[in-house]
């Protein structure tokens, strides 16, 4: 049993070597999967993590050609013919949806868990004119077909593969595999501690520097113009802190940090951070946000892991985009940012597809005729017990 696939431009299997704007960019790593045990390396390469209990599937233009897509989902448990379906249903959807035409896939767990998905997709794949190049199942450290037949090259007892292969190519500077799906849901965890407690402090004191912007002008009953005053604030100090990441900087301090998250309630502020996410500053925006994410309280994560989510997918580290949203959805379930980029990921949109929604000047456009008579409480969400503002506090 052969199956041979190109990863190359088409998926995120190499990291970017920093340098000067000057440099070259290094080619494209290709990697060829000539046979299960390269495809079974190849797989967490892609995912960025070690898959359990998952269903992987590599979409393709025609067998043996280049990596278009590449799906994971966690198989149902308990199993169940029609739950199976459903997900063979998706897949098989996503690929027709891109014209591609082939596809091999990878289950990871026991018989139990892997066989009602693999009949289903086997059976949803033909009527959709998708040619299926082989299915495997992976349980420790033998891997199974369920296309091969031949008791020469697939035993019954299954075949052993060296499984830390996908390690060797880590090390050769070709990707960074992590041990599971949770371990990348640690790098945008919240921060615990005496940290989590300073920017908990942070944060209240952004909102109080709110709430004085807020007492400047409630006599005149001029809302809006508070809201254009904290709008120009948080454009401002979103701009800087951008501009300190791609020079390869940092936050210098939680109130720094604090402030990004309250400004960015403010849709003008996020929409115009979106705006700026340039892909060619990849690695600085993910480190930028990252950051953010982590330290945001409760109310403010949706924008920045939102924001995250983009830039990682604009990278291709689709799982680093996916925790992301889970983060942003836990802490506001109706966030329309999160809620689109969960659909056109899920989708299996490629990361070619992720583009600026528009300038900053044409988001700048586009709130100029704002409505001034925005109730600044309820678009902030402030806590209407917060005291006034103490000036040895502030910034």
């Amino acid at each position: 049993m052969t199956q041979a696939l190109a990863a190359g431009d088409d998926a995120p299997l190499s990291s970017p070597t920093p340098g000067s704007q000057s440099d070259p960019e290094p080619p494209p790593v290709q990697l060829r999967a000539d046979s299960p045990e390269a495809l079974l390396a190849i797989v967490p390469l892609l995912l960025g993590f070690m898959p359990r209990t998952s269903l992987v599937l590599v979409g393709t233009e025609r067998l043996g050609d280049r990596i278009k897509v590449t799906l994971r989902y966690d198989l149902p448990d308990p199993p169940g013919a029609g739950i199976a379906a459903n997900l063979a249903e998706h897949a098989i959807g996503v690929l027709g949806s891109q014209q591609l035409t082939a596809l091999v896939a990878v289950g990871y767990g026991s018989r139990a868990l892997v066989d009602p998905v693999a009949e289903a997709l086997r059976a949803a794949a033909g009527p959709a004119g998708i040619r299926v190049g082989d299915i495997l199942r992976v349980e420790g450290r033998r891997y199974w077909s369920y296309l091969c037949a031949d008791e020469g090259c697939c035993p019954a007892e299954g075949t052993l593969f060296a499984a830390d292969r996908p390690a060797a190519f880590a090390l050769a500077g070709t990707g960074e595999v992590l041990a599971d799906r949770a371990a990348v849901a640690a790098r945008v965890a919240p921060l615990g501690g005496i940290d989590a407690e300073s920017m908990r402090q942070a944060t209240r004191r952004a909102e109080r520097h709110v709430r004085q912007l807020l007492a400047r002008v409630r006599k005149s009953g001029r809302l809006g113009a508070a809201r254009q005053m904290i709008a120009a604030e948080g454009l401002n100090a979103v701009g800087s802190m951008i501009g300190t990441y791609r020079s390869g900087g940092r936050f210098a301090a939680d109130y720094q940090v604090a402030w990004l998250t309250v400004a960015l309630r403010d849709l003008r502020v996020r929409d115009d951070a979106w705006a700026r996410m340039d892909p060619e500053h990849a690695d600085a925006h993910q480190r930028l946000w990252t950051d953010v994410t982590r330290r945001a309280q409760p109310g403010y994560v949706a924008a920045p892991a939102s924001l995250l989510a983009f830039v990682a997918w604009q990278a291709g580290d689709g799982a680093l985009a996916n925790v992301a949203l889970d983060r942003a959805l836990a802490d506001e379930p109706q966030y329309s940012m999160a809620q689109l980029l969960r659909q056109v990921i899920t989708a299996g949109t490629p990361p070619s597809l992720a583009r600026l929604p528009m300038t900053p000047e044409e988001v700048a456009a586009s709130y100029a005729d704002a409505d001034e008579e925005m109730d600044e409480d309820d678009e902030h969400g402030l806590d209407p017990d917060v005291d006034a503002p103490d000036p040895a506090c502030e910034p």
